[in-house]
């Protein structure tokens, strides 16, 4: 299972963490990938400069904003899962 970790702290909040959660999460419906990934709110990894914090599985911390969540998703996301 992948384990897509966003960060909640302060810093990412102000920077749209709600609302990349819950791109997250309406992705990983439409895609019926529920068995397949875990979508979890953390706090604080460490990266608090750039856009909001967000680490799959242990793999590198990647800055993700509302606008670009669909691009992460398909290009980190997808490729990690198999669709079927």
């Amino acid at each position: 299972m992948l384990t897509i970790a966003v960060c909640v702290g302060s810093s990412c909040h102000l920077k749209g963490s709600y609302q990349v959660i819950s791109r997250f999460q309406a992705l990983i419906h439409q895609w019926e990938l529920q068995d397949k990934v875990e979508l979890k709110g953390v706090f604080c990894l460490g990266h608090c400069t750039g856009a909001v914090a967000v680490q799959l599985n242990d793999g590198p911390i990647e800055s993700v904003t509302p606008d670009n969540v669909d691009e992460v998703f398909r290009r980190q996301v997808l490729p990690q899962v198999e669709v079927e």
